[in-house]
């Protein structure tokens, strides 16, 4: 039923790229002047593991490290709800993990007695310098990722699409840093594998409905390039909804019943499959138009000559 429908897509290219330049200019200001909520991937600091016999109130936790001098901790639990995780921007030292578990099993002391044991688990330390590194490389690898895409789709298809392809990334990834700047959500490494992972799921859209439009030009022998790609996007419809779909209803059930450790990441990825989905329609094909994409760039003249002496 979706192959059927027959939606005028580029009649709302104006209106989507408008929008598509407010959210660039709003991620790109908020990239500039608050920046990203770096996590302890990049940062450094220290990581504990600690359980408890019985589950834990992450904001009593809280509390209590507040309270001890630990500001700023971020808690969450780890697997289970007995398991819990503290990061915290401090140096490491050698007594730290005995200072943070003293300052919880105090908190559970109730007359004297302990309501609920806690014992540590593991202590480790992210230095600045591994975190830096880690953050140029990420960066250094985005934009590696980007030049080999560029060069793909250019050999594949046509220098055009190449350019519209790369654009696309371009504005899911910014869009995606952007909102990440703008409500401060921790970015670690879990993020930036969301990141690239985005990369290839926008690209693989983009290159189905690539594809097509190449095909339909070739093919199709009436009508204008915005009738040809609309009619390329309808007929792509059907596979970019069941696919964008199915995809984003995992990553609402890893965002809701994953665990905090990877909820980022799903949230990422969700925000990616939304953008992505809309930059194929509404960016790349947007772009192909802007650079006047026509047959003549995608059928070589001695295969158009052939066609056009056809009777």
């Amino acid at each position: 039923m979706v192959a059927n429908l027959n939606f005028d897509f580029m009649k709302l290219r104006k209106a989507a790229m408008i929008i598509s330049a407010v959210l660039l200019l709003l991620s790109i200001a908020s990239l500039a002047t608050k920046g990203l909520n770096f996590g302890l991937d990049f940062t450094g600091g220290t990581l504990l593991e600690v359980s408890y016999q019985q589950p834990a109130d992450i904001q009593k936790i809280r509390a209590q490290l507040d309270e001890s001098g630990f500001l700023g901790s971020t808690v969450q639990h780890f697997g289970s709800e007995t398991d819990i995780l503290i990061r915290m921007s401090e140096a490491y030292r050698d007594n730290l993990g005995a200072e943070v578990l003293e300052a919880l099993r105090t908190g559970e002391l109730l007359n004297g007695e302990v309501i609920n044991e806690v014992e540590l688990r593991r202590s480790e330390f992210v230095g600045s310098q591994v975190g830096e590194e880690l953050r140029d490389q990420g960066g250094l690898a985005l934009l590696m990722a980007l030049f080999v895409v560029m060069l793909y789709v250019a050999f594949r298809f046509q220098f055009k699409f190449s350019v519209g392809a790369v654009l696309a990334l371009f504005h899911d990834v910014v869009i995606i840093l952007g909102l990440f700047s703008i409500f401060q959500w921790d970015f670690d490494l879990t993020v930036f594998a969301a990141l690239l992972a985005v990369i290839g799921y926008s690209l693989n859209d983009t290159i189905v409905v690539a594809d097509r439009i190449r095909e339909n030009f070739r093919i199709v022998r009436k009508g204008d390039a915005i009738e040809v790609i609309n009619l390329s996007l309808n007929q792509t419809l059907g596979r970019t909804i069941m696919t964008s779909l199915t995809t984003a209803l995992v990553l609402v059930a890893l965002m809701f019943l994953g665990g905090e450790l990877i909820h980022n990441f799903a949230l990422g990825l969700f925000i990616g499959v939304v953008v992505g989905t809309y930059s194929s329609i509404y960016v790349a094909a947007n772009i192909l138009l802007m650079m006047n994409i026509s047959r003549e760039d995608l059928i070589p003249a001695e295969l158009e000559e052939e066609i056009d002496d056809r009777p």
